[in-house]
C-alpha cells in the first residue's frame, strides 16, 4: 500500500500541477471553486494511472507510463497554444481545421516563442518523471490491483455525488458534466483532462446538450416597447410540431421581431456582402484608410457593434452568413456540405431572381468553402485554384484584395440584379514587414506612425482592403450602379494575433480582453442614404435578419439567433466563452 500511495501522490501532483498551470497561464485563474472539482478529478486520474501501473510488469510500465505522461503533456501544451491563437478551447470537432494547420504555422511559431515559459512549466512533471520513474514504478498481484480499481470507482462515485450538490445553475459543475457542452467553461470548472475526455466521448456518441426553455415572458414584444400603431412581425405560418424535442416549443414561443421604418427600404437594390479578414475599428482612420472611414461614418453608423471571435475566420464567417452562433460541432456539419440555409444571402437572392456570386482571394477549398458556398446558395464561386489565379496573383501571401476586386467586378456589374459575396484575405496575420506581402507593400504609408511594428503592419494590411473598397466604389460609379447597390462589410474577428496591449496602442479607449476586444465597426452603406447613428447593441449574427427586413424579404425571424437591429427587439451579444452583453448588463 505504501508503494501505491507514493506513486499515486506522484501522479496526482503532476496532473493537478498541469491543470493549475493551464488555468493560470491560459485563463488567468489562480483560485476558484473550479480547483476543487479539478482536484477531485485529478485524484481519479491518479488512482486510475496508479492501478494500471500496478497491473503491468515493471519493465513495461516504466516505458509505457512515461509515454502516457508525454501524451498528457502534449495535450496540455497543444490545448494552450490553440487557445492562445484562436481564443477558444480546442474541441475534437475542430479536427476539420487540420488541413489549415500548415497555414497557421507562422502564427504558431510566434505563439510558441511568446509563451516559451509556459511550455517549460508544462514540461517540468514529464522531465522529473523520466528521471525518477524507476523509484516509483511497482507491480502488484491481481487481487490487490482489483482493489485499487475498486477504490478508483468509489472515489469517482463520491465525486459525482459532490457534483450533484448544485444542479440548478445553468453552468454548474453537474450541468457541465452531464447536460451542457461548453468546452471553455468546462475547462475552468472541471479541468482540461475532464473536458478533453468528455469532448471525445460526446463526439463519438452524438451528444446533444439539454436545453432549458422559459416561456414566462414569451410574446412578441415587451409591453413598454410596443408603439401605439398596429404592429406587423417578420413571422411566417410555420408548423414547428415536426421539429424534434423541445426546440419546437422554443421556436414557436420565441418572440418575432417587428417590421419597422426600415422594412423594404432596399427592395430591388443590389448587394455586395464583404467579410473582411481581421478588420476592426482600430483600422479606421481618416488619413490612413479614408475609404473605410467614409463608409463607416456614412449611412447607418453603428456605434455599439461587436464581431465576436468564434474559432478564427470560419466562426466569423458562419455568424456573418447565417445569423446563427457557431459551435465547433455545427461548423463541422456545415463543412461537410450537408446543412441547408434557406435564409443565407445566395439562397435568398436566387429566389428574388438575382445572379449570385462568391469570390475569395485565397485557396477556394480553404475551410471547405467548395462545400459551404453551395449551401449558402451562391451560383458562382471562384477562388484561387479554381479560376481566381487567372485574374490576380495568388502566389504571394497574403494576396491582394484590390487585385481581387479588379479581377472580378466585370463579372457582375452589368447584370440587371446581382448579389455578391467577397471574402477578403489581405488583412490576415501575421503582422510584420518580412512575412506579410500586403504589409510590406504598404509599409511606406505607415512608416512614420508612432506605433509598434505589429500595429503598423496591421494597418498596412488594412490599407490594401481600403484600396479594394475605393476601386469598388469607383467601378460602381462609373457603371452608374452605385446608387442602386448596398455595401455591407464586417470583420470576421478582431486581429487576435495582436495582444490586448498592442491593440490598446491605437484604440481610442482602453479595451479589455473579453468584451471590448471584440468591438468593431459594421458598414451598411448606400450612397442615397442619409446619415443615422444607431446606438443599439448589435453583433455579427444580427446582420442577416437586418438585411432581410431591409430588402423586404418575407422571412421568419424566430429562426435566427440574431435579430433585426432596427426592430424593437432586445439586444444580446454572446461571446465564445458564453460571456454576454445585453441591454441589462454584462456577464
Amino acid at each position: 500500500m505504501k508503494k501505491f500511495l507514493k506513486l499515486f501522490l506522484v501522479y496526482f501532483l503532476a496532473i493537478f500541477y498541469l491543470e493549475c498551470v493551464y488555468k493560470a497561464a491560459v485563463f488567468n485563474i489562480w483560485l476558484d471553486v473550479g480547483f476543487l472539482y479539478t482536484g477531485l478529478f485529478s485524484v481519479i486520474y491518479a488512482l486510475l494511472l496508479t492501478s494500471l501501473t500496478s497491473l503491468i510488469p515493471e519493465k513495461v510500465s516504466r516505458h509505457l507510463m512515461f509515454i502516457v505522461f508525454i501524451i498528457i503533456t502534449i495535450i496540455f501544451i497543444g490545448e494552450a497554444m490553440f487557445t492562445f491563437i484562436f481564443g477558444s478551447t480546442f474541441s475534437i470537432y475542430s479536427i476539420n481545421l487540420a488541413n489549415q494547420a500548415f497555414d497557421f504555422r507562422k502564427i504558431l511559431y510566434t505563439a510558441l516563442l511568446e509563451h516559451w515559459y509556459v511550455i517549460l512549466l508544462f514540461l517540468v512533471p514529464v522531465v522529473l518523471f523520466g528521471i525518477f520513474k524507476k523509484k516509483f514504478i511497482f507491480h502488484e498481484n491481481l487481487k490487490k490491483t482489483i482493489g485499487y480499481f475498486g477504490i478508483t470507482v468509489l472515489v469517482y462515485l463520491i465525486t459525482i455525488l459532490i457534483l450533484g450538490f448544485n444542479k440548478k445553475d445553468t453552468y454548474s459543475a453537474y450541468s457541465l458534466y452531464f447536460e451542457s457542452h461548453a468546452p471553455t467553461i468546462m475547462v475552468t470548472k472541471l479541468g482540461l483532462l475532464t473536458e478533453f475526455r468528455l469532448d471525445i466521448f460526446r463526439y463519438l456518441t452524438n451528444f446533444e446538450s439539454k436545453i432549458s426553455v422559459d416561456y414566462e415572458n414569451s410574446g412578441e414584444l415587451r409591453p413598454s416597447a410596443i408603439p401605439e400603431k398596429k404592429i406587423e412581425y417578420n413571422k411566417l405560418d410555420i408548423d414547428f410540431e415536426a421539429v424534434p424535442g423541445n426546440i419546437s416549443d422554443y421556436l414557436k414561443n420565441k418572440p418575432a421581431t417587428n417590421k419597422n421604418d426600415y422594412t423594404g427600404i432596399f427592395e430591388g437594390k443590389n448587394l455586395i456582402y464583404i467579410l473582411a479578414e481581421g478588420f476592426n475599428s482600430i483600422a479606421v482612420h481618416e488619413d490612413i484608410t479614408p475609404t473605410l472611414y467614409k463608409l463607416v461614418n456614412t449611412g447607418l453608423v453603428f456605434k455599439n457593434y461587436y464581431a465576436p471571435v468564434f474559432l478564427s475566420t470560419t466562426g466569423g464567417e458562419f455568424q456573418f452568413s447565417t445569423g446563427l452562433i457557431p459551435t465547433q460541432r455545427n461548423l463541422t456539419d456545415w463543412k461537410r456540405g450537408t446543412a441547408t440555409f434557406p435564409y443565407a444571402v445566395g439562397n435568398v437572392f436566387n429566389n428574388l431572381g438575382y445572379k449570385t456570386y462568391a469570390f475569395h482571394d485565397w485557396t477556394y477549398t480553404y475551410y471547405a468553402r467548395q462545400k459551404t458556398m453551395p449551401t449558402l446558395g451562391y451560383s458562382t464561386y471562384v477562388g484561387c485554384s479554381n479560376g481566381m489565379e487567372k485574374r490576380m496573383n495568388c502566389k504571394i501571401w497574403p494576396p491582394s484584395d484590390e487585385e481581387m476586386i479588379r479581377g472580378t467586378v466585370d463579372d457582375y456589374i452589368n447584370d440587371e440584379k446581382f448579389a455578391v459575396h467577397y471574402i477578403t484575405v489581405s488583412g490576415h496575420a501575421e503582422y510584420n514587414f518580412f512575412g506579410n506581402n500586403m504589409a510590406a507593400r504598404n509599409k511606406k504609408a505607415v512608416a512614420g506612425l508612432p506605433y509598434s511594428d505589429a500595429i503598423k503592419a496591421y494597418l498596412a494590411t488594412q490599407i490594401e482592403l481600403d484600396k479594394a473598397l475605393k476601386l469598388l466604389l469607383e467601378k460602381l460609379e462609373e457603371a452608374n450602379r452605385l446608387e442602386d447597390t448596398v455595401i455591407v462589410l464586417s470583420g470576421d474577428h478582431y486581429p487576435y494575433s495582436l495582444s490586448v496591449n498592442q491593440i490598446n496602442e491605437i484604440s481610442d479607449y482602453e479595451r479589455d480582453g473579453t468584451f471590448e476586444i471584440n468591438r468593431s465597426n459594421l458598414i451598411l452603406y448606400n450612397s442615397s442614404m442619409e446619415n443615422v447613428e444607431i446606438d443599439k447593441l448589435a453583433c455579427s449574427i444580427d446582420i442577416m435578419p437586418t438585411l432581410l427586413n431591409m430588402f423586404g424579404y418575407q422571412y421568419d425571424s424566430r429562426l435566427f439567433l440574431g435579430n433585426d437591429i432596427m426592430s424593437e427587439h432586445d439586444s444580446l451579444v454572446v461571446f465564445n466563452d458564453n460571456s454576454l452583453i445585453s441591454d441589462l448588463g454584462r456577464y
